[in-house]
């Protein structure tokens, strides 16, 4: 039974319409053609854009012809675009459903937000039990890559959190998928860009916390392997851990960085003056980058003045952290995107095995350092073991993920240290990706591409649920 607290209560709002869905809906707004990106910006295209409200609304605008769901666009690339078709934007579906106080289980619309999450229930002592480096993605975009963060190694994907969700599937019906219904469907979703279907609505778990603060300790490495070892060490002894590399250091001194590891603080853990507030969640963004800016503005003295002044943050001495600098350091920067200028930047994140990992791991940063392509943002953490998603990105071994501005070569760099990555046994992440091409992308999830396309015959065999990305890497 769902249970609440008085607090809670009123949180909770009925969908905004309780027809059936199979009933008449009245008409929702008139089409937009719109451009789109991801937030990688690197592809603009125009599309269909239409926000449906309810349930019945999202039925009736399923376009045959092929459309996609779309969350807040912080999908890099091109998942979430369709391209002279239609887009369903789902940020109005954005409901609390139900709320089990005692289990922490939060019923919600795929629209909501983790920023939503937390401004709501951070102050009632709840947090996402997953989080990726945004608080800025719906729970219908988190599951549609299955998104990870900093505890992987820890605590698994975004799947490890959500018990059930509603689907609704090409034929029009509405289903119910969890580890006990529907598993195949179920675990098809993670990762499944959108294509078997539409999230409606999913039932997640949250995390009990004392405090909004995290225990935090830094660490420096001088070398790549020293990085390695250090993350080994502290995955052991912490469940959050990242680490931030300098992007242009080369010989002796490639992969220095600082590694950042912490755990979420109890109440009796903080000072005086940080108790007093313990749930605290104002909002903390500083300022927005309101225009594309020049492209010249992005250049190897600012990328390493940018690089030191993110390591010497991730390097504070500070033994307490607020969880936006802790998980969200860029959210601080509202369309920080927009610093790569017009052309914009792909992601390009990896995960190879830990065997021979340190030798691979050197073998490609020296490429991208050598490569003159202006490398920013080096991230580095271990990944746990895989989920059983047939295109979830995380598996187990060293992920890996750099900024590009997009430039001439650029994606013909990103296909080299595809095929790098692909002979260290690695793949890369849809969810980043932008220039990734069918036969190596096949090539990286070679057991997990035929089971999806298995799930797509079953579920969606007229193709309905179609996206710039589907075409691009073959799921069609």
């Amino acid at each position: 039974m769902t249970s609440t607290t008085p607090d809670t209560a009123t949180l909770l709002r009925p969908p905004a319409s309780d027809q059936p869905l199979q009933e008449p809906a009245k008409p929702a707004g008139a089409a937009s053609l719109t451009e789109l990106s991801g937030w990688g910006a690197s592809q603009r295209v125009r599309c269909e854009l239409r926000e449906p409200e309810t349930a019945i609304e999202v039925a009736r605008l399923v376009d045959r012809a092929g459309c996609i769901a779309r969350g807040l666009g912080r999908s890099y690339g091109d998942p979430a675009l369709n391209a002279g078709g239609r887009v369903l934007g789902m940020q109005r579906m954005d409901r609390y459903l139900a709320f089990d106080a005692d289990a922490g289980a939060l019923t919600c619309e795929a629209g909501v937000s983790l920023a939503q999450i937390i401004a709501d229930f951070g102050p009632r002592g709840f947090f996402p039990m997953i989080t990726p480096g945004t608080k800025f993605a719906t729970v219908g975009g988190c599951i549609a890559n299955d998104v990870h963060g900093k505890a992987h190694h820890a605590q698994g994907p975004f799947s490890a959190c959500v018990e059930s969700m509603e689907i609704l599937l090409a034929s029009g019906e509405v289903v119910t998928a969890s580890r006990k219904e529907r598993p195949d469907l179920f675990w098809g979703t993670f990762g499944g860009m959108g294509l078997l279907g539409i999230v409606l609505n999913a039932r997640i778990l949250l995390r009990r916390i004392e405090t909004t603060y995290f225990r935090k300790q830094a660490i420096k490495a001088n070398c790549l392997e020293a990085m390695l070892e250090a993350l080994e060490e502290y995955d052991q002894k912490y469940p959050y851990s990242v680490a931030i590399l300098d992007p242009v250091a080369t010989g002796k001194r490639l992969g220095n960085g600082v590694l950042a590891v912490g755990d979420h603080a109890t109440l009796s853990d903080l000072p005086t003056e940080l108790a007093k507030q313990p749930l605290r969640t104002a909002p903390s963004q500083l300022l927005s980058v309101p225009v594309d800016l020049p492209e010249f503005l992005l250049n190897p003295i600012s990328i390493r003045f940018l690089t030191a002044a993110m390591k010497f943050k991730q390097g504070s001495s500070a033994a307490f952290q607020y969880y936006d600098g802790f998980f969200y350091p860029l959210d601080m920067f509202g369309h920080w995107n927009r610093a790569y200028g017009r052309r914009g930047f792909t992601q390009y994140q990896f995960v190879i095995p830990f065997d021979d990992g340190p030798t691979r791991l050197r073998e490609i940063l020296t490429a991208i350092v050598s490569s003159g392509k202006l490398p920013f943002l080096n991230v580095l953490k271990r990944l746990g073991k895989a989920s059983p998603s047939p295109l979830s990105f995380p598996t187990e071994g060293y992920t890996f993920a750099i900024d590009f501005p997009m430039r001439a070569g650029t994606a013909e760099l990103c296909r080299r240290l595809d095929k790098m990555v692909l002979d260290a046994g690695g793949r890369i992440y849809l969810g980043k990706d932008a220039t990734v091409e069918p036969d190596m992308f096949r090539a990286m999830y070679p057991e997990g591409v035929k089971a999806f396309m298995a799930l797509r015959d079953q579920y969606d065999p007229e193709r309905v649920f179609s996206s710039d990305l589907a075409r691009r890497v073959g799921l069609t």
